[in-house]
C-alpha cells in the first residue's frame, strides 16, 4: 500500500502543474513577487465577485494599477491566467493527493477525497468558472496545463491501484482510474449547475459509484 507521503516512481507531484507554469507562471521574470502576489490578491477578489465575465481593466483597478502595468508583470492576460491556475489549482490537487493516499478503508477515502474536491470547487464557483470555463477558452497553455494535471491525477490514481493490490493489471488500472477521474469530474460540474441537491447525496451517491467501479474492475476477492 503506498504511504501518505510517497509519490509513485516516474510520476510528478500532483500539485505541480507544467514545469514552465510553475517556474515563471506569468513571464514575469524579475518582477517583484510581492506586487504580483497583491495583483493575484486582487484577480482573486474581483472574479469571486464578478466571476467568469471579470474584466481585466477592473482587476488593474482593484489592484491599483493600469492594465498595461498589470501585463507587464505576467506577460499579458494568459500569463495572469497561468498565474491563477498554479495558485488554485496547485492546493486543489494536494488536498486531493493528501486524501488518496492517507491509508484508510477504500469506502471511507474515496468519501474524503470525493468531498475534498467538491468542496473546494463549490466554496471558490466563480473561480473554478474563471479558470475552467474562460481562461482554458482563451488560452491554449493553460487548457494544456490543465488538462495534464488531470492526466498525472489519472495516473497515480492507477499506481495506487496496482500498488495496493487492486486492479493488478496496469491497463485495467489506467482505465478505471482515468474513468473514476472523469466521473468525479463531470458529476462536479453537473453539481454547480444544481445547487439545489444537498452535498451529503452527491458524496455518498458519487462515492458509491466511484467505489462501484473500482471494485468491479478488481479481480474476485481484491476489491
Amino acid at each position: 500500500m503506498a504511504s501518505p507521503n510517497s509519490t509513485p516512481q516516474n510520476h510528478r507531484p500532483l500539485g505541480t502543474l507544467a514545469p514552465q507554469m510553475a517556474a515563471d507562471p506569468g513571464g514575469g521574470r524579475g518582477r517583484n513577487p510581492e506586487r504580483r502576489r497583491a495583483i493575484l490578491d486582487a484577480a482573486d477578489r474581483i472574479i469571486q465577485r464578478d466571476g467568469p465575465e471579470a474584466a481585466m481593466a477592473t482587476i488593474a483597478v482593484e489592484a491599483g494599477i493600469s492594465k498595461p502595468i498589470l501585463y507587464r508583470h505576467f506577460g499579458d492576460k494568459s500569463g495572469l491566467y497561468r498565474a491563477l491556475a498554479q495558485r488554485h489549482v496547485d492546493p486543489l490537487m494536494e488536498r486531493v493527493r493528501a486524501e488518496l493516499h492517507n491509508g484508510t478503508d477504500l469506502w471511507s477515502r474515496t468519501r474524503a477525497t470525493v468531498g475534498a474536491y467538491l468542496g473546494m470547487i463549490r466554496a471558490n464557483l466563480n473561480l473554478y468558472r474563471f479558470l475552467i470555463d474562460r481562461a482554458t477558452a482563451e488560452d491554449p497553455q493553460t487548457r494544456g496545463d490543465l488538462g495534464m494535471m488531470v492526466r498525472r491525477l489519472g495516473e497515480e490514481l492507477a499506481q495506487v491501484f496496482v500498488d495496493e493490490g487492486r486492479i493488478p493489471n496496469p491497463v485495467g488500472a489506467q482505465i478505471t482510474a482515468h474513468a473514476v477521474v472523469g466521473m468525479v469530474q463531470a458529476a462536479g460540474e453537473w453539481w454547480l449547475d444544481h445547487p439545489e441537491v444537498a452535498a451529503e447525496t452527491v458524496i455518498n451517491d458519487l462515492t458509491r459509484s466511484v467505489v462501484g467501479a473500482i471494485s468491479g474492475a478488481a479481480p474476485q476477492g481484491t476489491a
